[in-house]
Formats: structure tokens, sequence, C-alpha cells
């Protein structure tokens, strides 16, 4: 059991406050924010501190961090947020939901696996991935770090998903695949080709790249 400091105060965190309440052996003790953002001192009856202090407060030695953000500018902000606190000498729980089907999958810090997603055997998970609920997870295959699965998405074997990926609800990638960084596959595409380019945004079925995508600091 880990006492945890949550980053953030929206609806992420809240969820994440509400699972690992009362789904797992961790004790939520604060909530952190950065400084600009910090406008309540208190949330859901716990004390919220500015990120940039956290360490003076709540020490690395004694808790740990969670950072269950959302899928902005391609997991960019999430991951900067893991790389300060990694900095600042904290570890990261992860959360794994007891309704999720996992076959002792070697999973990373913070990531954040909700209901309902089976993730089959041999394949690895990294650091910092959100699967939202309801996704399929294909046997042998390795989602890396910076990755956001949205909700009954279908993964099959042998893939790889590379960093600051994003994955929209109902997308399907074929055996094989491989999707560069910062691969955008949107909402209901199905991906048949076996290798994506970086940064590249897919959409239909089959999935085609988009020549004029937007940026991903813009996302």
């Amino acid at each position: 059991m880990a006492k945890v400091v949550i980053f953030g105060v929206l609806d992420t965190a809240e969820l994440a406050h509400y699972y690992l309440t009362n789904d797992s052996k961790h004790e939520v003790v604060a909530f952190t924010v950065s400084r600009e953002y910090l406008k309540e001192t208190t949330f859901k009856g716990l004390p919220v501190v500015a990120f940039e202090d956290v360490e003076n407060v709540f020490a690395p030695e004694e808790y740990s961090l969670f950072a269950p953000m959302t899928a902005r500018k391609m997991n960019t902000l999430r991951e900067d947020i893991y790389n300060q606190g990694k900095e600042k000498g904290y570890s990261f729980v992860s959360y794994i939901s007891s309704k999720a089907t996992v076959c002792d999958n070697e999973i990373g810090e913070n990531c954040f696996i909700l209901e309902d997603n089976t993730i089959q055997p041999f394949t690895k998970i990294g650091n910092n991935v959100v699967l939202w609920s309801g996704n399929h997870i294909g046997h042998h295959g390795e989602i890396k770090d910076h990755v956001f699965f949205t909700s009954h998405v279908v993964m099959s074997g042998h893939c790889v998903i590379e960093s600051n990926c994003f994955i929209g609800v109902n997308a399907t990638i074929r055996d094989y695949s491989v999707l560069a960084k910062g691969t955008l596959l949107a909402m209901g595409a199905s991906l048949t080709k076996q290798k994506t380019d970086m940064w590249g945004v897919y959409v239909g079925n089959p999935a085609k790249k988009m020549e004029n995508k937007m940026s991903y600091e813009t996302y």
C-alpha cells in the first residue's frame, strides 16, 4: 500500500480518487496542481498543494504520485508531469482495475487501466499509459510510454504502439502493425496497413493518412 498524491483536480483526478479509494489498497492523501491553477486549497476533503512545492510537503521517500491526465497535446503534457515527478524523486503508482483481465503482464508506472480491459499474455505495457474501459489488447505486443487508448479499441496480436500515440474509440489495429511515435488513429478507424508515419493522423475504414493534419501542439 502506498500513500498517494494525485495530480489534478478535474474529472480524471476525481475518477482516479474514486478508483484508488474503492478498488485498491492505496490511500489517497492529497492532490497537487501547477501553481497557476491552484484556486482551492481542498478537493474531495483533502489538501491541494502546488506541484512546484509538493516534495516539501509530501516527501518522495514517504509518498507516491499518480498523474492520470488526459491525452492533450498527444500525451506530452502528461509526459512532462511524469518526468518532473521523477526528477523530484517520486515513484508513481499504477491503477489496474480488479475488473480488468491481465495475464502476468509487465506493466509500468503511472498506468491507469480501467474496467473490462483484456490484456492477453506476452504483451508488455510501458510507463504512463492510459487504457480507458473495454479495450482488447492482443498477445505478443507492446505498448510503449505515454500512450492513450480510449474505449473499445481492438489491438490485434504482435502489434507495437510507439510512444505518444492516441487511439480513438472503436478503432481497430490489424496484427503485426507498428504505430510510429505520435500516431493519432481516429475514432472508428480501421488500420489495415502495417506501419504508420511519425505524428501522422489516420482516419476512415480502411484508415488513410490525412495530409493536412493538425499539429500535436494544439491537439
